[in-house]
């Protein structure tokens, strides 16, 4: 690689065929990165799969960090800052993150590096482009065969932009790591993800508050479209319950004020955590 180029990064436990899919569509990139990186957490497939994806698809180069659970659970904060890690020793300037439920729209590199083209260095910026989300495929149908722009439908708390429109952000609260683009320089201004948190929940509302520390911004930027593939989930996620609470503990101690919220009170109602004498969130049990 050379100066300037542009590097993909993705963490992956499981999902594969959510990552077939998305290195099928950076296969379709009018403008392909010169590497991808696929961080595989306690997956040993994920080499398998990353191999095969690139030969039936995308030509650049790939590499495939492995990471281990921490006591159980998935460090994607750590994930996240070993893939970013591997671009920058590969010589990747622009760094592109996608959630690997994403599949990129075939500009969203190419809107991403036309932007951070702009960035004069003065502080540190990130880019985030619209993430829309996808029904189930039809039965026997696959994505790839589909108009993914006629079925995937908007987040409705973020801004949807005309191809080539940016607009700042006002709310560093936003920040979310499903896609976004940043340089290495702000990245290492930023110190990336805290791997304090561990598994899900707070990490992404903890980076955009080290963004505003360091007197960061972001920016939405229209075109750079990503389409979330659907999954089952569940609401509150309770799957999530002892990741989330104990990152919830963590971010309000650091910063003041309760990510999440909506989350915690679902969990109490449900008899799963309560709040303590001194503010804080305990589990009560497992959840079912």
């Amino acid at each position: 690689m050379t100066a300037g180029d542009v590097a993909v990064v993705t963490v992956v436990h499981g999902r594969h065929d959510h990552l077939t899919r998305l290195l099928w569509g950076l296969g379709s990139q009018t403008r392909r990165p010169e590497l991808t990186v696929v961080v595989a957490i306690d997956d040993d497939r994920v080499e398998r799969v990353v191999r095969h994806g690139v030969g039936t698809g995308q030509d650049c180069a790939a590499v495939v960090p492995t990471i281990g659970r921490v006591d159980g659970r998935l460090p994607l904060s750590s994930a996240r800052n070993l893939g970013v890690a591997a671009a920058v020793r590969a010589g990747a300037t622009r760094v592109v993150m996608l959630d690997v439920d994403c599949i990129p729209s075939p500009r969203l590199v190419e809107r991403y590096c036309a932007v951070m083209a702009t960035d004069d260095g003065a502080r540190p910026r990130v880019w985030a482009g619209e993430v829309a989300y996808l029904p189930p495929a039809p039965e026997g149908r696959d994505y790839r065969e589909l108009d993914l722009d006629a079925l995937a439908a908007p987040h409705a708390a973020r801004p949807v932009l005309a191809p080539g429109e940016t607009r700042a952000a006002d709310d560093l609260r936003l920040f979310w790591s499903l896609s976004f683009a940043t340089t290495s320089r702000a990245w290492a201004d930023i110190g990336g993800f805290d791997e304090a948190y561990v598994g899900y929940g707070a990490e992404d509302t903890d980076f955009g508050e080290r963004l505003a520390r360091h007197g960061g911004a972001m920016t939405w930027v229209g075109g750079a479209r990503a389409y979330h593939q659907h999954h089952p989930t569940r609401v509150p996620p309770t799957q999530h319950l002892h990741d989330i609470v104990a990152n919830a503990n963590r971010f309000a101690e650091r910063w003041g004020w309760w990510p999440m919220e909506g989350w915690l009170d679902a969990f109490e109602r449900l008899g799963l955590a309560r709040r303590e004498p001194d503010g804080s969130w305990s589990v009560t049990r497992d959840a079912p």
